[in-house]
């Protein structure tokens, strides 16, 4: 790309920022330095360990970014709400240390707000319903603490429903789990089907009354993952109102990425880590995989070849970006950081990308499915109350 057209989305992005869906920084923190946020401060570069840092989130062109709450799929129980809780902890650390560029944003509103004043507005969204141990009263206190979206399942199936990457166990939902999904509703929380079985994505569809997202997937019909979106369930996205959110993964936005990803999660297994290892331990067995067997690369450009088909299929009003940094080893060329955006922006100018939509893309379309969310949690809320249903009936 040129340089003038790499000034051109530099220039998008200054006014249209990118609300990104999906940033594990936080279980990165954790895994590296147990959140001692001394040795890994952000208000310098990271590159050597991260891939976010706030210079790079503003070379970037971040206007609000949502910080992924995750926790791995082998804690349950009471050890994963606390885990959740230390994320949530971890994430308002952040926030209280660097106040001259990150704020909380709850709504939409504050989200624009923050816009305005500089900052780049804050969210939560809790990476797995087996956080909440089956219980909506925590789910209640999650939203409380800030939380704005709750991915259904990670990897995982949990006891209400299926995971993308899991043998079946529900065929989808479960009752209990429509139950979460009508709370989730009441308190404008938004319901994430990143991670879900497509059965689970098509329950949620038809039970939810407010528009879903889905924080870092991309199109199953370019990449042939489970983890990606079916067209079908695209195509309802419009009339739902939602938001997909093309995700940077190699393994899920580059087909020839796919088997090479299932060895190197071989790989990591058979020196005894878990293939989402961060560490400097983990790392080191991923560089040395990678040296010995190079990787099929994707690009900007392969990203945009998902961007053309979802907005094809559902429309440029329901697309979003939820890159994924710092939960995954391997990322595009030109995608490297949180700093790679305006070369994904560049490259959709290439393609005849209007400014107006690219701006949907970016900052309205995110900002847009919070408010509808919000707006449908106070009709709901002149209906019922909270619900006092549990997973035995």
């Amino acid at each position: 790309m040129t340089a003038e057209r790499l000034a051109e989305a530099r220039a998008l992005l200054a006014e249209h920022p990118v609300v990104d869906g999906h940033n594990d920084l936080p279980w990165a923190l954790r895994e590296q330095v147990r959140y001692d946020l001394d040795r890994r401060d952000i208000a310098g570069d990271q590159s050597a360990t991260l891939h976010t840092d706030l210079p790079r989130l503003r070379a970037g062109g971040v206007g609000a970014q949502y910080w992924s709450v995750y926790v791995p799929g082998r804690l349950t129980g009471d050890h994963a709400v606390s885990a959740c809780l230390e994320q949530i902890d971890a994430v308002r650390l952040l926030l209280d240390r660097y106040p001259d560029r990150l704020r909380a944003a709850g709504t939409a509103d504050e989200m624009e707000a923050a816009r305005r004043d500089g900052r780049i507005a804050s969210l939560m969204g809790a990476e797995g319903g087996h956080a909440i141990d089956n219980s909506l009263a925590t789910l209640r206190a999650f939203h409380r603490l800030g939380v704005r979206y709750m991915t259904l399942t990670h990897n995982e199936n949990n006891d209400w429903a299926d995971s993308a990457t899991d043998t079946p166990r529900h065929g989808g939902l479960t009752a209990f789990g429509e139950e979460v999904v009508r709370e989730m509703n009441r308190l404008g929380m938004l319901v994430d089907l990143s991670h879900v079985a497509a059965t689970t994505m098509r329950d949620a569809l038809r039970v939810t009354e407010a528009p879903v997202i889905f924080s870092h997937s991309s199109a199953r019909a370019v990449c042939d993952h489970p983890r990606n979106i079916p067209d079908d369930v695209l195509a309802a996205l419009p009339g739902n109102g939602g938001v997909a959110m093309v995700t940077f993964v190699p393994k899920f936005v580059l087909p020839a990425a796919v088997e090479w990803t299932r060895r190197a999660d071989e790989n990591m297994v058979a020196h005894g880590l878990d293939p989402l290892d961060g560490t400097e331990a983990g790392m080191r067995v991923q560089r040395a995989f990678e040296a010995a067997n190079p990787r099929p690369v994707a690009t900007a450009g392969t990203v945009a070849d998902h961007l053309d088909h979802m907005r094809e299929v559902a429309g440029v009003d329901h697309l979003g970006i939820g890159g994924d940094f710092d939960g995954t080893a391997f990322l595009p060329d030109g995608l490297e950081s949180v700093a790679g955006y305006p070369n994904l922006i560049a490259e959709l100018l290439d393609r005849r990308w209007s400014s107006a939509d690219l701006a949907k893309l970016t900052w309205h379309n995110a900002v847009r499915v919070l408010r509808d969310a919000e707006a449908v949690a106070r009709a709901v809320a002149t209906r019922r109350g909270p619900s006092i249903a549990t997973i035995d009936g």
